[in-house]
C-alpha cells in the first residue's frame, strides 16, 4: 500500500523533509536568543534613561572606559564651554537622516579635568567640506550641564573610518584620548550627548534617546520557524495520503479497463 515510499523520488523528499525539522527547531531557537538578548539590553537602557541623574565624576575618569551598564546614564556637570578648542564630528546624521556634522565641545570643571561634551547635531551647509562649519555658541560663564553618557568610539564598534589628514578642527570618532592628546589635559573617559540646557533656536539639534529594539520581532520569528517545524510532518503525511490515493485510483481505473464487458 505504501510500497513507493521506496521510491527515489519519496526517499529524497522524506530525507529533505527530515533535515527541515531540526534546522527549523534551531532556526527557533536563534530566534528566541535573539529575543533575550535584545529584551535585555532594551531593559538595561531603560534602567540607565531612567535612573537618577549622578555628577559624572561618580561614573568616570581619565583613561576610565565607559562601561555598559553606564552607558546611557544621566550624568551632571558644572563648569564653561571651551569654545576655542571645539571641534566637529564629520558624517552625522540627524532623525531625518540628513547628513552633517556632531559638535563636539571640551566642558572644563571646576578642577581642571575635561568632558567631552556632544552638545548635538548641525546641518553640512557650509561652501565645502574643508571648511569649519558655522557653530552656534554654547551658553557662556559657569554652568550645570546634564546628558547621557556614553563610551568611547571605535571603528571596531561602529564601522567608521577614523581617516586621517582631515581639515583642521574635523574629526571622525569621538575618543576620549585622542581628545587629550590634542588638548593636553586629562580627559574624562567617554564623552555625554547634552540633553540640558537646550540650545537656544534649536540648534544643535540635540540628539533623541536611543530607539529600542524590535524584540518582539525576533519572538514573532521564533513562533513562525516553529510553526514550520511543526507544519513539515503534516504536510509530508498530506502528500503520502494524496500519493496513496491517486496510485489507488489509478489502479482502480486501469484494472476496469482490463476487464471485458459483460453482453
Amino acid at each position: 500500500m505504501y510500497r513507493f515510499l521506496l521510491t527515489r523520488q519519496w526517499v529524497i523528499l522524506t530525507l529533505v523533509a527530515l533535515l527541515l525539522i531540526p534546522t527549523m527547531i534551531r532556526l527557533g531557537i536563534w530566534q528566541m536568543h535573539r529575543y533575550e538578548m535584545r529584551s535585555a539590553r532594551n531593559q538595561l537602557v531603560s534602567n540607565a534613561l531612567h535612573a537618577k541623574p549622578v555628577p559624572v565624576e561618580e561614573l568616570t575618569s581619565p583613561g576610565h572606559t565607559v562601561t555598559t551598564h553606564d552607558r546611557y546614564r544621566t550624568v551632571t556637570a558644572k563648569g564653561h564651554f571651551d569654545t576655542a578648542h571645539e571641534v566637529v564630528v564629520r558624517r552625522r546624521t540627524n532623525s531625518d537622516d540628513e547628513v552633517g556634522y556632531h559638535v563636539l565641545t571640551p566642558f572644563v570643571l571646576s578642577d581642571g579635568r575635561v568632558l567631552l561634551v556632544n552638545r548635538g547635531w548641525i546641518p553640512s551647509d557650509g561652501p565645502s567640506q574643508t571648511t569649519f562649519p558655522r557653530v552656534p555658541a554654547p551658553p557662556s560663564g559657569q554652568v550645570t550641564v546634564q546628558g547621557r553618557l556614553m563610551p568611547d568610539e571605535t571603528t571596531a564598534a561602529s564601522g567608521i573610518k577614523d581617516l586621517k589628514g582631515l581639515p583642521a578642527r574635523q574629526i571622525m570618532l569621538i575618543n576620549s584620548e585622542e581628545q587629550a592628546r590634542r588638548l593636553h589635559a586629562e580627559v574624562l573617559g567617554g564623552y555625554i550627548q547634552q540633553t540640558a540646557p537646550e540650545p537656544k533656536g534649536d540648534s544643535p539639534e540635540q540628539i533623541s534617546d536611543p530607539g529600542k529594539e524590535d524584540a518582539p520581532l525576533n519572538y514573532a520569528y521564533m513562533i513562525q520557524w516553529w510553526l514550520f517545524a511543526a507544519g513539515v510532518p503534516y504536510g509530508w503525511w498530506v502528500l503520502v495520503r494524496r500519493e496513496r490515493r491517486d496510485r489507488a485510483a489509478a489502479r482502480e481505473e486501469t484494472e476496469a479497463e482490463a476487464t471485458p464487458a459483460s453482453v
